[in-house]
């Protein structure tokens, strides 16, 4: 019991590592979660700190024995399997998570979600907050990161002032559902434009299933934000299928609910700029992570979850 004390010492919401982890097999040793890669001439074994990782992506190539998923799921790391390069949409398949197993989470989080989400105008009401804080984290993201100043990409652009002052608006008009995910595609293309026409990236057409280096990193950064928002919901007790704005049909709609607080702040700017410079999807992936870090985006999702669940249930 002292040893899974120790390695849940670290809040989730505090822990900087997602790993993505290809061509080797991962195991326990000596007390320690390790990665095994095999070499020419020998193997190599490299540690991985579980009590500060949120996420464990395995992609092509890789297994993990029965002794390390138990230390994983007494540290509380989500495990998933997936694609190439951590996009799943590369290689036409489901990501699969593996949330580990707990019957001391918190219950006040899922109580008060529900109090509230069996009604349609207080779920559209938490759909709201969670899109006016998804453009108050843009605002806040962009005004103080200055290497997205070096790119010449600022919030009070003209164009971007336009696209997020029209989207507040259209938050506040909005009847149902479906009329905030409208507006928010149009707002999204209207990013989507301004950050390639700046970093000049080129022309750009979205597009999950394309092989360009700016879709694929989208896909990869998005995947990425995914991991943080299932970690939250999975810390918080919340079910992933009680969306809030994204269709009810899909089991991790919630998910996609809660990446999408932090996807435009660094997800959208940093495809573009990575894929200028023509990066390699390491790169890539240690520069979004190295931003979640630098900008709090868990931190700022277990926030805006908490304050959603708990001023809902009030009166």
């Amino acid at each position: 019991m002292d040893q899974l004390t120790d390695l849940k010492a670290i809040l989730h919401s505090k822990r900087a590592n997602i790993y993505y982890l290809e061509h080797c097999r991962v195991m326990q040793k000596d007390g320690r979660v390790l990665y095994l890669t095999e070499a020419k001439d020998e193997n190599h074994y490299w540690n991985i700190p579980i009590a500060n990782t949120t996420v464990v992506l395995l992609g092509t190539g890789t297994s993990i024995t029965q002794a390390a998923m138990r230390m994983l799921a007494s540290a509380g790391v989500l495990v998933g399997f997936c694609g190439g390069g951590g996009t799943p949409l590369f290689s036409g398949c489901e990501i699969e998570w593996f949330t580990p197993q707990s019957e001391y989470r918190p219950t006040d989080y899922v109580q008060g979600w529900l109090k509230f989400w069996f009604d349609e105008p207080q779920r559209l009401a938490a759909a709201k907050r969670f899109q006016l804080a998804r453009l108050d984290y843009l605002s806040q993201t962009w005004a103080k990161d200055r290497e997205l100043k070096a790119e010449n990409l600022y919030k009070d652009d003209p164009e971007i002032a336009q696209a997020l002052d029209g989207y507040r608006a259209a938050i506040s008009l909005a009847q149902q559902p479906g009329d905030l995910l409208q507006r928010e595609a149009l707002m999204t293309k209207q990013l989507y434009r301004y950050t390639a026409h700046t970093v000049q990236y080129g022309d750009f057409t979205r597009d999950h299933q394309a092989t360009d280096l700016a879709n694929g990193f989208l896909n990869h950064g998005n995947y990425l934000a995914y991991g943080l928002a299932a970690t939250t919901l999975w810390v918080l007790g919340i079910p992933h299928g009680f969306a809030v704005m994204h269709g009810k049909t899909r089991r991790g709609a919630l998910v996609f609910d809660v990446a999408d607080l932090i996807k435009d702040a660094i997800v959208l700017p940093w495809a573009f700029i990575c894929a200028k410079e023509k990066m390699s999807e390491q790169e890539f992936r240690q520069q979004i992570l190295q931003k979640f870090t630098e900008h709090k985006a868990l931190d700022f999702m277990f926030e805006q979850v908490k304050q959603t669940a708990l001023q809902e249930s009030q009166p």
